[in-house]
């Protein structure tokens, strides 16, 4: 993927220095701050899936620079109950959304336990700041329990949901991530913003989505390149509903319709292969969002 935009031998620097084994004790202070993370997992087939949980600030902790531990449950139904298991591949994703700060932490299971789970720390690295919507979450309490239903396909509620977004989260994941993990080769999970609407439905219910000017790490890209399965997560800010995908992936490079939107670089269409919805599962609250600034320069399908 960086050959082909002509970053390949800028971005092998860069990365040596950006991508660490282990957390920056800045970055081990931000996970404990935050009310929610996403958490990218494979099930057994090798489909990826992207997952949300959440807490009072301090559910997640790093009791050293090479572990994480989250100290939430999962909603009931939501593929990360079968997927969690020592010596799973997860990639979790901390983001602070009023601060534009978000930090990525890909690793190992270690332990699952009760309420929770640890991870051994494979990957550690920062990102930046674009296409983040500012809105600021708070913690409000337990739920009354919920649980996740399978649908058929997408229903008009999940179009709806999908069409007013101006966030999503995709899981990725390295073809090898179940048959031999390594440090190089493990799961991931990213965000995903844009103009509300940027995710467009058609009739057939594939999703197409602009993949904009970004650092050229292509951490996701380059897993669909090999792997071309994603899952994809839609909060509802409003009503607490998550709107969780399974999907087959294919990447458009050019042509008219990538020409048409702008500031696309280029366009991922999401086929859905399995559907779940929840209603009210997120124990947050959200303040008003500002759109990122990076946005002036996109367009609208």
């Amino acid at each position: 993927m960086q050959r082909r935009v002509g970053a390949a031998v800028r971005m092998a620097r860069i990365g040596e220095r950006a991508i660490r084994a282990s957390m920056p004790e800045q970055q081990r202070e931000f996970f404990a701050l935050l009310p929610l993370v996403l958490v990218g997992s494979i099930d057994q087939a090798g489909q990826p899936w992207a997952s949300v949980l959440s807490g009072p600030p301090g559910f997640v902790r790093s009791p050293h620079a090479s572990a994480l531990h989250i100290h939430a449950l999962c909603t009931a139904g939501d593929a990360l109950e079968e997927n969690l298991r020592p010596g799973a591949q997860v990639g979790v994703l901390g983001i602070q959304p009023h601060t534009r700060r978000r930090n990525r932490v890909n690793g190992v299971v270690t332990e699952v336990f009760e309420h929770g789970f640890a991870a051994q720390v494979s990957q550690s690295f920062g990102n930046c700041p674009k296409y983040i919507q500012a809105r600021e979450p708070r913690y409000a309490g337990p739920q009354p329990a919920s649980g996740f239903d399978r649908l058929p396909g997408l229903s008009d509620a999940a179009v709806g949901l999908v069409h007013r977004s101006d966030t999503f989260f995709v899981a990725s994941a390295h073809p090898d991530a179940l048959r031999s993990p390594t440090r190089a080769h493990g799961v991931d999970v990213s965000h995903r913003g844009g103009r509300p609407g940027f995710v467009h439905v058609d009739s057939t219910g594939q999703l197409t989505v602009p993949d904009f000017l970004g650092n050229f790490f292509f951490n996701t890209l380059g897993n669909l390149a090999l792997h071309p399965f994603a899952g994809l997560l839609f909060l509802d800010y409003a009503s607490g509903d998550l709107l969780s995908l399974a999907t087959s992936v294919s990447v458009i490079w050019d042509g008219q319709k990538v020409k048409s939107f702008a500031g696309a670089q280029r366009l991922l269409r999401f086929t859905p292969l399995a559907v779940r919805t929840a209603r009210a599962a997120l124990p947050l609250q959200w303040g008003p969002a500002e759109l990122s600034p990076h946005l002036e320069g996109t367009g609208n399908w």
